[in-house]
């Protein structure tokens, strides 16, 4: 009999840094898996992104087994690095608190490529220019 999906848990973890504390802990519990087994398999598979939140979905299976699969870094997280800033900011018109270039866009575009609704890198760098500008960071040439 085949495997029956119980459960699919969305978090944020920072890379190669996943513990058995919150946010892990407490998604995990209550589907019964095993968390120190997810937290061993992350960290090894997230220890060359170490410090970078890492989407993850994770799919709890009827016999409490599991397997994940790990998503591109969230946008904002890639500007704020690119950018070299703390955090975007709180009046994103008035307040511009940063700057990036076209090929830093680019870059980002191409992380983030398999987990955006775009039809080329054109059209993905423009929605990171967008999350861009919702933080109050300037697109500059």
């Amino acid at each position: 009999m085949a495997k029956q999906v119980t459960a699919q848990i969305k978090v944020q973890v920072p890379g190669g840094q996943a513990t058995p504390a919150p946010p892990v802990g407490t998604a995990l519990g209550p589907h019964g898996v095993n968390i120190g087994q997810f937290v061993q398999q992350f960290n090894d598979r997230t220890k060359d992104m170490a410090g970078t939140t890492i989407p993850v979905i994770i799919n709890v299976y009827n016999d409490r087994s599991f397997d994940f699969i790990l998503k591109s870094p969230p946008a904002a997280v890639l500007l704020k690095q690119a950018a070299q800033i703390a955090k975007g900011s709180g009046n994103p018109k008035a307040e511009k608190v940063g700057t990036v270039t076209k090929s830093q866009l680019l870059d980002i575009a191409k992380t983030k490529i398999a987990d955006l609704n775009a039809s080329d890198m054109e059209h993905a760098s423009r929605i990171i220019a967008g999350t861009a500008r919702s933080m109050g960071l300037d697109v500059v040439d």
